[in-house]
């Protein structure tokens, strides 16, 4: 099992969430975050103050996955998120020691599947 990290473009969400829909990816926590990576840094005027903006405004994305859906996982979210600029985004894929399904104890393989979907 893997966890699926992506930081990615705001504007980009929608095309992301169509591609994991249509590679049947299910179950993902979306979260607002501010970040830097290689982008451009930005000068702006605030209140006649010249003020270095460090960071931008992006999107995390976490998807708890079994092991054979983390490439279908990871190619969605490249097509989705690619504009070939700077600040597209990453995507981290982490090792995941146990997963527990809280509503029925279910462990591991059988807590990442949908509900209703039978584990391979």
């Amino acid at each position: 099992m893997k966890l699926v990290v992506a930081i990615i473009r705001p504007e980009r969400l929608n095309n992301v969430l169509e591609a994991l829909f249509r590679a049947k990816v299910a179950g993902l926590t979306i979260s607002r975050v501010q970040g830097h990576g290689g982008e451009i840094e930005r000068v702006e005027t605030y209140r006649g103050t010249t003020v270095k903006m460090e960071l931008t405004d992006k999107v995390r994305l976490e998807i708890g996955v079994s092991d054979h859906f983390v490439e279908p996982t990871v190619k969605a979210i490249m097509q989705g998120a690619r504009t070939g600029d700077v600040g597209d985004g990453k995507i981290f894929v982490v090792p995941v020691e146990h997963v527990y399904r809280i509503r029925t104890g279910e462990l591991d393989r059988a807590a990442v599947t949908p509900v209703g979907v039978p584990p391979d």
